[in-house]
């Protein structure tokens, strides 16, 4: 996906804190103490693939709410930029990027090989997930440290997450915050927003269009 680039700050570095407190979530000790990646940097950012379920990126933000946080970790496929997972927690735990792999894994199905390319979060090194990715068959990548660009699609998905539902209101509670998430990506996102990138169609059409029947989602 040539072309877009964008970042809320740079992860495992200082916090992109941005209006109505949406940030991606990050530590900002971790910029002077850079962890150790537990995969190598498969993609080396070459942000691109030929087909669906060979590239995913994943990312962690977070927005507050009344009853304090909100944590969201999205899968996106670089193919058609469609979000293939996600889970919604109080806690940004090991579980958090776990729960989105096996949702994206139960609806792509097809996913041998697949590379899932992410930035230092601990929840990314985690043992757990680590031992999701080898169940699931999959292949890990870390970026470089302060690499510039890396996990720049989700980041660009964040965006517009925070544009169109994160910053519209104050939320009161957690779970009107996670229906809004959820109803967003499944109505709008997904369905009736046209992305320049693929060619002025949803994500879902553009994987309608450009795969065989044998490869589409569910």
């Amino acid at each position: 996906m040539p072309g877009r680039r964008w970042r809320t700050g740079p992860r495992g570095g200082s916090a992109g804190t941005t209006a109505g407190g949406a940030c991606s979530a990050r530590n900002a000790a971790a910029a002077a103490r850079p962890a150790p990646p537990v995969h190598d940097d498969l993609v080396r950012r070459d942000f691109t693939a030929a087909g669906p379920n060979r590239l995913w990126l994943a990312d962690i933000t977070e927005h507050a709410t009344g009853d304090g946080k909100l944590y969201l970790c999205a899968i996106e496929d670089v193919f058609s930029n469609r979000i293939v997972g996600y889970s919604i927690d109080a806690r940004m735990k090991s579980r958090l990027a776990v729960t989105a792999l096996d949702n994206a894994v139960a609806r792509r199905e097809h996913v041998d090989g697949c590379i899932l390319h992410t930035d230092r979060g601990s929840q990314f090194r985690s043992r757990k997930f680590v031992r999701a990715l080898d169940r699931h068959r999959m292949a890990g990548s870390i970026g470089r440290v302060g690499a510039a660009g890396d996990n720049a699609a989700v980041e660009s998905f964040f965006s517009l997450l925070q544009k169109n539902v994160l910053d519209r209101r104050r939320w009161t509670t957690r779970e009107e915050l996670r229906i809004a998430i959820v109803t967003w990506i499944e109505r709008t996102y997904h369905r009736r927003r046209r992305q320049a990138a693929l060619g002025r169609l949803t994500p879902i059409e553009y994987e309608t269009v450009m795969t065989t029947p044998a490869l589409q989602a569910a």
